[in-house]
């Protein structure tokens, strides 16, 4: 699996448009450990101080500080004055990421009530945070086609486990998802009697470049830099054939593309 790197802070803000405060607190402590710091990297520290002073409290981040091996040189750098304009979004960014380990908790309690086996493909942002491919908060843990009924209709089970773990059981058609899906998937685990598999993360990709939502324009860009662009050009010509062919559809991914990459959709 490959795990999200929260070292290097720049990384951190610039390329997910949710940051946790955990994750934040890890990249400001570790950042402020290197030597030599320029005017934007030590202004970055000092406006994470204050989104996480914002969202946290006062008495947090003193104790947050109290551990911090780089203590001295973080409460140097927020005694700086700066003259030129901070970071005032990044205190409207903070959410607690899902945990993956919450997601397997909820699928082992959910599996344990499944009398007959089962099986689940889920796609959406759980099958990009379960590998670590993106890290964010979610409440949704999505289905192809349909949630079986003998999960939709345990209904106080459900209500149970949503108000427990903020997780719910959704559902999307296989008629987003690109030709070939299932060929692609990959196996996460066995919970109870049901086994559980995750959509292939170029798969969901390009299902996303037809969304017309923002959320799925952030998962994009999120998600982007770590995929070959030259198998997502070849993925896209191969197994898209029938979205690109709906107008409403194809206009959709030439923007989401253009916004990507600066560039026209492959033709």
């Amino acid at each position: 699996m490959m795990a999200v790197a929260t070292k290097d802070l720049w990384s951190l803000v610039k390329y997910r448009p949710q940051v946790d405060p955990d994750d934040l607190a890890d990249a400001v402590r570790n950042q402020a450990s290197e030597e030599s710091l320029d005017y934007r990297t030590r202004l970055l520290i000092r406006d994470s101080v204050e989104a996480l002073r914002s969202y946290w409290g006062e008495g947090r981040v003193q104790e947050w500080l109290r551990g911090c091996p780089t203590r001295d040189r973080i409460e140097s750098i927020c005694g700086e004055q700066f003259e030129r304009p901070g970071f005032p979004s990044l205190g409207d960014r903070l959410v607690e990421k899902t945990d993956p380990e919450d997601i397997r908790n909820y699928l082992r309690e959910l599996g344990s009530k499944v009398a007959r086996p089962l099986v689940l493909y889920v796609g959406g942002s759980v099958a990009l945070i379960m590998p670590g491919h993106l890290s964010r908060a979610t409440d949704d843990i999505d289905v192809v086609d349909e949630v079986p009924a003998e999960l939709r209709s345990q209904h106080s089970l459900l209500r149970d486990l949503e108000s427990r773990y903020g997780l719910k059981l959704a559902h999307f058609q296989r008629h987003y998802l690109p030709m070939g899906w299932e060929h692609r998937v990959h196996f996460l685990d066995t919970f109870g009697s049901m086994r559980v598999y995750l959509l292939d993360r170029y798969d969901i990709f390009l299902s996303k470049l037809f969304s017309i939502r923002t959320k799925d324009l952030d998962d994009l860009r999120a998600l982007v830099k770590d995929l070959d662009k030259e198998m997502l050009v070849h993925k896209l010509k191969d197994t898209t054939g029938s979205m690109l062919a709906a107008p409403d559809l194809r206009k959709r991914a030439e923007q989401n593309w253009y916004i990507l990459f600066g560039e026209p959709l492959p033709s």
